[in-house]
């Protein structure tokens, strides 16, 4: 397991230590699991809180032990909560980015329960794998592990936020709140060789859920048999600025591009709808113009036969001295 060493600066927001000590708040009784170096412990300790921790590494203990009420060095892989901390209680049982690195984490989290003061929580902070700058290596064929970050060589086990609301459920507790920390998916320690993806594909992977929460904070508390599955939003710690970059350029001229294609395609279809609804009504313009040429030949014809016949001659014979006088007038 990796032993970081840190500093924990609560000005800054969108920093997991910082987001755990305002999930576990002040004067509390706190078991810092994997405590490293001790700077989780001593942030917590300046709210009041009285703090133990268990370490696996002899030299990073020893730089907490000043910190810490009491101190048990062990590797988690080898022994519970539950025995090293036998007869203690905690209101708080703090879980930093550590269960990635757990044989068996859930285990590991029901061992916590047994020390769990009545109302007593666990606050986690786990990397998120399905990170935008994950999807996007693993797009371009790379999966490079490195000294720390979300490919830390040392994780053996991996997360999602859907994947960890189902460990803590399955684990016993139900979750209550959810945080994360937050990076754009081309900020990371992960590199994206450029130009390997298209501009489209880095969109829209920046664009999906959860693709900017680089850690989760989660804070759960012991799950009762009256107790549903809760809908936790998670809460990002900050939020990023609008991305400018090569990337969201060229995405956008495509996407202007294909709109102005489809609407092209829409014209172009409405045009062909037009003609063919034009094409459709000729034969039927074609049968009136029939029907119409048809009634006047009619019409002509019966007026032919009224010219030719006795009475019409008879008729004009009749009105000719008519006709005389009104010219003589």
């Amino acid at each position: 397991m990796t032993v970081y060493e840190a500093v924990v600066d609560s000005s800054d927001a969108n920093i997991s230590h910082t987001l755990i000590v305002e999930e576990v708040g002040s004067d509390k009784t706190v078991l810092d699991v994997g405590c490293a170096t001790g700077y989780l412990a001593e942030a917590l300790g300046r709210n009041g809180c009285t703090v133990s921790g268990i370490e696996y590494s002899t030299e990073a203990a020893e730089a907490a032990r000043a910190h810490l009420d009491q101190l048990v060095v062990a590797d988690l892989n080898a022994v519970t909560l539950a025995d090293a901390f036998s007869g203690r209680s905690f209101d708080t049982v703090v879980f930093g980015d550590v269960l990635e690195h757990l044989l068996d984490p859930a285990a590991a989290l029901r061992s916590a329960a047994s020390l769990l003061a009545p109302g007593g929580k666990v606050v986690v902070s786990i990397p998120n794998v399905a990170h935008g700058s994950v999807r996007l290596a693993l797009l371009a064929g790379r999966w490079n592990y490195a000294d720390r970050g979300l490919l830390d060589a040392t994780h053996i086990r991996f997360f999602t936020y859907e994947t960890l609301q189902d460990l803590l459920w399955d684990s016993g507790y139900v979750l209550e709140s959810a945080r994360s920390t937050v990076v754009d998916a081309l900020a990371t320690e992960i590199h994206i060789p450029s130009g390997v993806l298209s501009p489209e594909v880095v969109d829209w992977v920046r664009s999906r859920p959860y693709a900017d929460a680089y850690q989760f904070v989660v804070t759960a508390r012991l799950r009762t048999p009256e107790d549903t599955r809760p809908d936790v939003q998670v809460r990002p710690a900050a939020t990023l600025p609008a991305v400018d970059d090569e990337y969201t350029q060229k995405a956008a001229v495509i996407r202007a591009d294909r709109h102005s294609l489809l609407t092209m395609k829409d014209h172009i279809i409405g045009l062909e709808a037009e003609n063919a609804a034009s094409r459709a009504r000729v034969p039927a313009l074609e049968r009136k113009i029939r029907k119409l040429n048809a009634e006047l030949g009619k019409v002509a014809e019966d007026r032919a036969t009224i010219y030719r016949s006795s009475t019409w001659r008879i008729g004009r014979a009749a009105l000719a001295p008519v006709r005389i006088i009104r010219r003589g007038r």
